[in-house]
């Protein structure tokens, strides 16, 4: 169970705010601006919602964390079931133009690979995620300034299937908005 809460997890961890870019000025203003708001500590509760091991509840910690230089984010943190505490890191950046990002080690080890996204709007990030046969996307949504909901989906056949569902909260003081 351990190493398929892993999977999922990771799946999970690596869709928090991510990604993407339109290859305008102010695309990639907004792109640094999601991140920004997504920066800070983070906690909540997920839960495996299909699957083998559906109704397997979890509950995680993440910290984020924005470069100057660089569009995109860290996460780092973990996830807990029982007793069991699975530490995650994802990270995300802007590279000749496009994003991609691991979760923890990447597809080659037991992690996955970010392999494209973008952010839909100030509030949404949509990310593609590959392992091996295992496609899909993880999508991270600011509901508000202190609360993101993240779902990751895998394709069965031509559809997308949730199977993973986060919703956290901020847990620090972080200001979030626009500089005017």
């Amino acid at each position: 169970m351990k190493s398929v809460f892993r999977s999922a997890a990771a799946a999970a961890i690596a869709a928090l705010p991510l990604f993407p870019l339109i290859s305008s000025a102010h695309a990639a203003e907004r792109d640094r601006q999601f991140f920004e708001q997504a920066k800070g500590n983070w906690t909540g509760p997920g839960e495996i919602i299909a699957g083998k091991y559906k109704g397997t509840k979890f509950n995680c910690s993440f910290e984020g964390i924005t470069e100057k230089k660089a569009v995109g984010i860290t996460m780092d943190g973990g996830c807990r079931v029982g007793v069991f505490l699975q530490k995650m890191t994802a990270s995300i950046e802007h590279k000749a133009g496009r994003y991609s990002g691991k979760f923890m080690d990447g597809a080659d080890g037991k992690g996955l690979d970010i392999i494209s996204g973008s952010v839909v709007d100030d509030r949404k990030v949509v990310l593609a995620i590959n392992r091996k046969q295992l496609r899909g996307i993880m999508q991270a949504r600011l509901a508000d300034d202190n609360t993101m909901n993240v779902t990751v989906s895998v394709r069965v056949e031509k559809q997308l299937v949730p199977v993973i569902g986060m919703s956290l909260k901020r847990v620090d003081g972080t200001a979030v908005g626009s500089i005017d």
